[in-house]
């Protein structure tokens, strides 16, 4: 048997259910961390987070379909295994490596954003200029 394209149709089905499940769970979860970020505008929340999802998908979905072709081409049921085993398992460490990423991020902006605003020093009264002097 020929275990070329079942190994890559798994594949794909695998990394790409666990793309979708992953995006889903981090707009769905995430939104309450960018409103916070964001002050509490959710329009500006809501809108950050439907694009952090589509740039979410088109890097990973595009990283899976680079890889498809990479790795040891499968002529056994073990290396069919071995190989799907291989791929998924970077598909999730990219992932991870994303998400991880923009928890970095989006913490030091919310650090940024919850950070007590500071008044610029003033002059002494009395090295200030006063208007007619």
């Amino acid at each position: 048997m020929n275990w070329i394209l079942p190994t890559y149709l798994a594949y794909l089905a695998i990394s790409v259910a666990l793309t979708v499940w992953v995006a889903r769970t981090l707009h769905q979860s995430g939104r309450i961390f960018l409103v916070d970020s964001f002050l509490g505008n959710e329009k500006l929340a809501d809108s950050v987070n439907h694009l952090l999802v589509v740039g979410f998908y088109l890097i990973n979905i595009g990283f899976v379909t680079l890889a498809l072709k990479y790795g040891v081409v499968a002529a056994t049921a073990q290396e069919a295994v071995e190989t799907l085993s291989t791929k998924v398992g970077l598909v999730l460490l990219v992932l991870g490596g994303m998400h991880f990423f923009n928890l970095v991020v989006f913490t030091k902006m919310r650090k940024r954003a919850l950070a007590p605003r500071t008044v610029p020093p003033m002059l002494p009264a009395s090295l200030a200029m006063t208007p007619g002097h």
